[in-house]
């Protein structure tokens, strides 16, 4: 009787009065423990003196801010390279891997799955330590394989989705493959792609944090620095409540930039139905009235 009154989907049943009541029990439960978690965080950093002025007030010398910045600066730097770099070997890989010649697609399967399999930390160090390069080099080196590699998984996973029937009719229409590609499947595919496009630079943006581990002077080198030189009880909390929301803005900058590029795709005048003028009287077929 109770499936009959309510509609169904495919894939599960609407709930009824009493599953909406649990559902919102768990709800009110769940943001009561989550409050209390950060309530009983915020006392112990209250109880263990995180915000008297003693911690706080070297923050306030221009030595740590030019510190701070010039750290930021660097990570923005590694950041924006090793972007640009994934980007353009992530589409080269992927390239590759559509090809239709078989042994280049072998080889770009092979390096895709290498450099996946491979941790960023590993050819970080091997880069740095192996081939005797400098800090940044070593640093966008690992962050460009395995982003760009990743990358090529998304480009290529991208273009398969999108609809067989589009690359179909552009064949037929005397289109060469470059053409399908670049006027038919690579514009179609970018909306699908953007998430996760955007998603994995903010695994790079996260990752640049590995390059104190080589000596890069990125922003955490410069917090570790800032911290191991304060002669207070845990030093390294206020540096981390003062990096961590920096991070936290660039990687919600990021996924704010790729809601904006999506919103702009979707009001695109290419994108949007065209207008079709309304029919006149005329003549439809030659000859004599």
């Amino acid at each position: 009787m109770n499936a009959l009154s309510h509609e169904s989907t495919a894939l599960y049943d609407v709930p009824g009065p009493k599953t909406e009541r649990r559902h919102k029990l768990y709800g009110l439960l769940s943001t009561v423990i989550l409050l209390a978690l950060v309530g009983w965080l915020i006392y112990l950093l209250f109880d263990t003196g995180q915000f008297t002025a003693t911690k706080w007030t070297p923050f306030e010398y221009k030595g740590i801010q030019e510190l701070l910045l010039k750290g930021l600066g660097n990570t923005l730097k590694a950041f924006a390279i090793s972007a640009v770099l994934a980007l353009a070997l992530g589409g080269l890989l992927a390239m590759g891997r559509l090809s239709d010649h078989r042994p280049v697609r072998w080889l770009a399967t092979l390096l895709v799955e290498f450099f996946r399999a491979m941790p960023v930390l590993v050819m970080i160090f091997f880069v740095f330590v192996a081939l005797k390069v400098q800090p940044l080099p070593a640093l966008v080196t690992g962050l460009t394989l395995y982003n760009g590699s990743v990358l090529a998984e998304v480009f290529r996973s991208g273009v398969n989705s999108v609809e067989r029937g589009q690359r179909e009719a552009a064949y037929a229409l005397g289109m060469r493959k470059t053409q399908v590609m670049t006027h038919v499947l690579v514009p179609q595919a970018v909306r699908a792609m953007l998430p996760a496009i955007i998603s994995q630079l903010v695994v790079a943006l996260k990752d640049t944090s590995l390059g104190y581990l080589i000596t890069y002077e990125e922003f955490l080198h410069a917090g570790k620095l800032i911290a191991s030189n304060l002669d207070y009880d845990l030093p390294f909390i206020p540096v981390v409540l003062v990096i961590s929301p920096i991070y936290i803005g660039m990687c919600m900058l990021l996924s704010w930039f790729a809601q904006w590029v999506s919103k702009r795709q979707r009001r695109n005048p290419k994108t949007e139905a065209a207008d079709v003028a309304s029919a006149e009287p005329g003549t439809l077929l030659p000859g004599p009235q």
